[in-house]
This record gives C-alpha cells, structure tokens and sequence, in this order.
C-alpha cells in the first residue's frame, strides 16, 4: 500500500496504489470509450460498444475527493496554508494542462485548422484558442474562439473540461472541509439529488449524465453537480474509511469498471431515463464499494505491484494527450467514410498504443522534471505554516 513519491511533500502520507492502478484503467478505458465515439461521431448514430465510458470522469472525481481528504484534511491551517495546497494541484495537474492545449494546437494545424462543418480557421484565431486554453479559461459555444464548432469548452483538447471542474472543486474543498461529518453527509445528499434529478429526468437532453463538457447554463451546472456531488462523497469516505479484508482487489474492481462501461444503452420509458439511473447507481453505489475495496487491497505479487505504478504514473498524462490524436482519427474517419472497428482496428491500435506511449514520453522527459524543479523552486515549508 505505501509508495512514496518523490514528487510530493516531504511528509507525504501512505499512498494507495491500488487506486493509481484503478485510475490508469479508468483513463484507457476513456481512449477506449473515445474511439467508439469516433464511429458514432464520423457515421451520425449514438455511441455503441462502450455506452458509458464517461462514467470515468465521476470515477475520477470521486478518487480525488478520496485522496485529497485523506491527505489534507488534518492538515490545513495546522501544518500548511490552503494557498499551498492550491499552489501544490496547479504544480501537480498544470504543466500536463499546457502540454496537452500544445499537442492539440499541433494536431489541429495538421488536420488543416478546419472546423467540422469544413470551415478554416484563420490563425491568429487558433492561438487566441490556445491562450485561453492555457489559461483554463472556458470559450463559449459558437464564439470565434470555438475553433472546431462544436461547443466544447475546450476545443483544442476537449476533455480539459473536467480538470475545469476539478479546480472548482479544490477551491470549494476550501470550505468543505470544514465541515463536520453530519453537514458534509447532508451537503452530499443534497448534491446527490440534484444530480439524481438530472440524470433520471434526462435534464440535459443527452440521455446520459454527460453533461459538463460544454459551456452553457444547464452544462454549467450540471458540470458542477456531477463534479461535487463525486468529490463531496470522495471526502465522506476518506473521512470514514476502515480497511477491509479483501484479496485481488485491483482486478476485481478492474473487471468491473470494464463490464459497467460496456453495459447496452438502457432505453427511457414512462419519461423516466432508465440509462442516467443506471449511470447514477453506478457514481452513487457501485463506484465508492470498488474505491473502498481498492483501498483495502495491497499488492502481494511484483507484477501487481508494477502494473499498479505504471498505470498510476501514465492516468493524468494519457487522459491529456490522447484526445488530439483521437480529433485526428475522428478526421480520418470522416474522409474515408468507416465507421466500425472491424474496418480500422490497425489504427485504432496505433492510437492505442501511441497515447501510451505519447503519454509516458510527456510523464518522463516534461512532466515529471518540470514538477520536480517547481517543487525545488517552491520548497515544501513554503507550502507549510510555521510551527510553534
């Protein structure tokens, strides 16, 4: 269970490992899920195979919640400032934040700076893009800075929409944490049937509870319910965690995610969104047992053990960089008229495998150096108070 990092404060608590492992299968089942996208997005029909692999993101926010309060919870205002912890997640998550805005700037320019519609984009409206990008500040649907038309927040590299709400929700932690564990059980329930609401009366239109991606009122807030209803229950059970006895967890609990992400599309009936209740249970249920089952379990074999790392280490990284390469893929896809994996699976095994491999030259030779100095630069007791 105890990996230590050097990339973290020098009095870092025991680490989950199962839970880095659990996190890099969630983040290749979203490669996964985005190249079904492809096809339904190339062939105008609804995503097939992988019916719910943006469940990942929930899974996500929940673990951050997790580790966060487990990390931080007795911390704050005793051994460091809440600024420190902020400056820490902006050192953690940006550099590969900026990285991935750059490679989808690349890519974009490769496929010609065509929006969808086969529109070109002028280029001084792409870098425009680009900086607002890095800057994580959120471009409206239809504006100029929309690059590819198609409303995502994003549009260099649409799923940096989730780390948007995974800021808010660091910030908001300022106040949660706080709270007693009666007011946070309350707070997330409260949380939980807004989101219950959305998904089973299907608020957004989607038919999924995948809503968040773009920046518009009802995403806005549904982004917001998704994001600290599964952060807000992340801390509830860090705060209430107690190991349980439990052998293979890491490929139980990985089974599992792949089976829930391939279960068929659910259809609605009666008005009731059979397919959100069954992606709620999923967030509300299912998804904090295998968290509490990955952090009881250990690692008792070295194959385990570096199966577990190696995901961990290339989650963030392959959840940033693979997205560019898809919008190049879903391109491809559109020329040549194919909209099955039978017809394309030497390529998709190429995306595949190259946002691997991407992902760990980023993590090695840009991620974890830049890190490294920025931790140098800003020192552990800077983050820290100063002791009595």
């Amino acid at each position: 269970m105890k990996n230590n990092n050097s990339l973290t404060f020098v009095d870092t608590k025991p680490h989950y490992a199962l839970l880095d492992g659990l996190r890099g299968v969630a983040a290749l089942l979203v490669v996964w899920y985005h190249i079904f996208e492809g096809y339904a997005f190339a062939g105008g029909i609804i995503v097939e195979v992988v019916n719910h692999g943006y469940l990942a993101v929930d899974f996500f926010f929940i673990l951050s919640g997790f580790v966060i309060s487990y990390a931080y919870d007795d911390r704050i205002g005793k051994k460091f400032t809440f600024n420190g912890l902020l400056k820490h997640r902006l050192i953690r998550l940006h550099p590969m934040v900026i990285m991935g805005a750059l490679i989808g700037t690349v890519a974009y320019c490769i496929q010609g700076r065509m929006q969808w519609n086969g529109t070109q984009v002028p280029f001084h409206i792409i870098i425009g893009s680009l900086l607002l990008g890095l800057f994580f500040i959120p471009i409206l649907p239809k504006s100029i800075y929309d690059v590819r038309g198609n409303g995502e927040m994003f549009p260099l590299n649409g799923p940096c929409w989730s780390l948007f709400f995974e800021y808010i929700a660091n910030i908001v932690y300022a106040v949660i944490h706080r709270f007693s564990n009666k007011v946070l059980t309350i707070w997330t329930i409260l949380l939980g049937i807004g989101l219950a609401y959305f998904a089973i009366y299907d608020v957004v239109g989607y038919g999924c509870i995948g809503v968040g991606w773009t920046f518009d009122v009802v995403n806005l807030v549904g982004g917001l319910l998704r994001t600290l209803f599964s952060f807000s229950l992340g801390m509830l059970m860090a705060r209430n965690f107690k190991a349980i006895k439990v052998r293979g967890a890491f490929w139980t609990c990985s089974i599992i995610l792949v089976v829930l992400f391939h279960v068929p599309y659910i259809a609605d009936s009666d008005g009731i969104n059979y397919n959100g209740l069954f992606e709620m249970l999923c967030i509300a249920i299912v998804f904090p047992i295998l968290i509490w089952l990955g952090a009881s379990g250990r690692t008792t074999d070295n194959m385990s053990t570096k199966v577990c790392k190696f995901l961990g280490d290339i989650s963030f990284p392959v959840y940033i960089v693979h997205y560019p390469l898809m919008y190049l893929f879903y391109s491809w896809l559109i020329v040549n008229k194919l909209y099955t994996l039978y017809e394309t699976w030497q390529i998709v095994l190429i995306v595949m495998i190259g946002s691997i491999i991407l992902a760990f030259l980023c993590l090695r030779f840009y991620d974890e150096p830049l890190r490294k100095w920025l931790l140098e630069k800003n020192k552990p007791e800077k983050f820290l108070l100063k002791r009595e």
